[in-house]
């Protein structure tokens, strides 16, 4: 596995109620399995994904990461591992507008130690296996939402991630675009050997997941095919 969480909890306090985001929750994640976690809105997909890709920390509970505890890393030590492991791609793509596609994708290579014509020859061959060889140039704001959510893909692969959190990547996008990406993140569990986890709301992310976790009200309700296989 992966990724193991055991009884994961994450409350907030609003005025004198203490609100339980995700709800113990344990989840098994296997190395290169595309996993989906399929629930409504406010029923705690987010949190669950912010608390895996360690942006946020659990009030109790456990997270593992190939078997070790990372559940209270320190700050810089949560950073490497993000840096070495995790690529995120979100629903509103935080592409940077003044950036052309091709430097929002170098933007993270800038923290490793590739030289800069490295890093710009990686940034090309990723938009290009996203198939965006003919928009290397173009800002965000004269891009489809479908060439932005690539984009995103694009630089979330920059540092050769282990694992992708993908949070509602398909929100913004009409039916055909979105079909696209799912299978665009699907082809890249599959070929390149990299654990997906789309948090979604979208059935067609179900229908093909190896694995799909069911959320509702922050608890894992249902669970079909198995981490295992």
């Amino acid at each position: 596995m992966i990724i193991r969480t055991h009884e994961l909890t994450r409350t907030y306090h609003y005025g004198g109620s203490i609100i339980p985001a995700v709800n113990k929750v344990s989840v098994r994640i296997a190395d290169a399995s595309f996993v989906s976690l399929l629930g409504p809105s406010g029923s705690g997909k987010t949190t669950l994904l912010n608390l895996i890709g360690l942006i946020d920390s659990p009030t109790s509970g456990t997270i593992y990461f190939d078997d070790q505890d990372v559940s209270h890393l320190k700050s810089k030590e949560q950073r490497h591992l993000r840096l070495e492991n995790i690529g995120f791609v979100f629903q509103t793509f935080n592409l940077l507008p003044t950036l052309t596609a091709l430097e929002n994708v170098e933007f993270p290579l800038a923290m490793t130690k590739l030289s800069q014509d490295a890093q710009r020859t990686r940034a090309m061959q990723l938009l290009t296996k996203v198939g965006l060889t003919h928009r290397l140039h173009h800002r965000p704001g004269k891009l489809s939402t479908g060439e932005m959510q690539r984009v995103a893909i694009a630089r979330a692969l920059a540092n050769n991630p282990r694992l992708i959190l993908a949070d509602e990547p398909t929100g913004d996008l009409d039916t055909d675009t979105g079909t696209e990406i799912i299978q665009l993140l699907f082809n890249l569990s599959r070929k390149h050997k990299t654990t997906v986890l789309v948090a979604t709301h979208d059935k067609r992310v179900a229908e093909i997941a190896d694995v799909t976790y069911f959320i509702q009200d922050g608890t894992i309700s249902r669970l079909t095919g198995t981490s295992d296989d």
